[in-house]
């Protein structure tokens, strides 16, 4: 009995030193691909009678143990659209179930990985080496507020940036107190109409005496007329009758044509409105001015010369889409060649209280477990959730020296339990040649 118990209980061991085999070249092999797990081998004896006079032999199996929850190297990628968990955590990503006419349709099942190598796909969608599809939540474009109930696939659409009609210029600038005989002070500001072209507006400064100018406003391209009207603006208490400092702006009046002037009051913002119409219709613009009593925007201290601070306007031309990239706080952002950018979508982290309790389906994706616990999605670097690197990828977890170390002594054991089977089968062979 007992020999039998020993060659069972070697048999045992060849078959779980070969499971450990199996495990390390798994490992081994997926060294270097992106994101991925390893997996050690846990081993268990198995007793069958075990007592204070007699003590049976058992067997032993193995139990793999999931490595999900260690760090992997993060390596800096050429990609524009890589990331790297740097903590815990991982991507929402789903497969494709079936695809029809050009148009994927998704599985149900939710998938999670770290294999945060992203690119796009032919179809605009961000796609991992593995051909996952990154979730995330959607972005409302004229908010920017996240959608954080639901994840879907990112999709990239390459669409024009639609143009904004200019509605405010501000105006930053110093007009001379003594300005120089004959000087033109002009200011010229490039404003867009609803269909992105530009055109040019001047306002033009003429003093009337001192601490009081009159600001006439032309453009060239209006198809009603160039002047559009006046405004007369004065400075200092004095000049304006306001309670405001030297040289800050006291009062704008006396406003003509579409010009209209915004009343006073301290503190508040000094503009004026003009309208024009570039063939659209008519557009209304804020000219901002400063503060009144201020010594921002535009004020009249000493000097001969009209010195320009900066002029700015909200407008915005139309623009191709030039490029998608990647924030640390996981936005997904497309960038036109007009300068400006749209946050699309928002890539959450998901985090379990087991990690290592996932189902693994490859060594890069899993799925959720009853033991693993439910998913919870956070935004990057809250709530125990890691942080993103952009511009880089988590290498596998495999550390190739151990795995060696490992496949030594699987190789030693496996060698000793085939020592014991041979061993087993010679006593056995003696016991049956006894009787001859």
């Amino acid at each position: 009995m007992s020999l039998y118990g020993a060659m069972n209980a070697a048999v045992s061991g060849l078959t779980a030193q070969s499971a450990s085999f199996s495990n390390i070249s798994d490992n081994v092999a997926n060294s270097q691909t992106v994101g991925f797990k390893r997996t050690d081998t846990a081993f268990i004896d198995y007793l069958t009678t075990s007592t204070a006079s007699q003590n049976n032999p058992g067997s032993v199996i193995t139990r793999p143990e999931y490595r999900n929850d260690v760090q992997g190297t993060v390596t800096q990628s050429d990609g524009t659209l890589a990331l790297a968990i740097t903590g815990q955590g991982f991507f929402p990503v789903s497969r494709v179930d079936t695809t029809q006419g050009g148009t994927a349709t998704f599985a149900a099942q939710q998938y999670y990985t770290r294999a945060g190598d992203f690119t796009l796909n032919k179809d605009g969608y961000v796609v991992n080496s593995a051909g996952d599809y990154l979730d995330g939540w959607s972005v409302d474009p004229s908010t920017g507020v996240a959608d954080r109930l639901n994840t879907a696939p990112i999709k990239v659409t390459q669409t024009v940036y639609q143009p904004v009609a200019t509605s405010a210029v501000t105006l930053s600038a110093n007009l001379p107190a003594t300005p120089a005989t004959g000087t033109a002070t002009t200011s010229q500001v490039t404003i867009y109409d609803s269909l992105g072209n530009t055109h040019v507006v001047n306002l033009n400064w003429t003093q009337n005496a001192n601490n009081d100018w009159n600001v006439s406003v032309t453009s060239a391209d209006d198809i009603n007329s160039s002047a559009r009207g006046t405004a007369e603006v004065k400075f200092g208490a004095t000049a304006s009758g306001n309670a405001v400092s030297d040289g800050t702006l006291g009062s704008i009046s006396n406003a003509t044509g579409s010009v209209t002037a915004g009343a006073f009051s301290a503190n508040s913002p000094a503009t004026l409105t003009f309208t024009s119409d570039f063939g659209n219709g008519a557009q209304t613009v804020t000219l901002n001015l400063g503060t009144y009593g201020s010594s921002s925007g535009v004020t009249q201290y000493s000097g001969t010369t009209y010195l320009l601070r900066g002029i700015s306007q909200n407008g915005i031309p139309a623009g191709a889409y030039s490029s998608v990239s990647t924030t640390s706080s996981g936005d997904i952002v497309v960038n036109y060649d007009n300068g400006q950018s749209r946050t699309i979508a928002r890539v959450p982290i998901i985090t379990f209280a087991n990690p290592n309790a996932l189902q693994k389906q490859n060594g890069e994706a899993f799925t959720t477990t009853v033991d693993s616990g439910p998913a919870f999605a956070q935004d990057a670097g809250t709530n125990g959730a890691g942080r993103l690197t952009t511009g880089a990828v988590e290498a596998s977890n495999v550390d190739i020296a151990s795995e060696f170390t490992k496949l030594i002594v699987a190789q030693r054991a496996y060698s000793a339990n085939a020592k014991m089977v041979t061993t087993a089968d010679d006593l056995l062979q003696q016991t049956v040649d006894m009787k001859r």
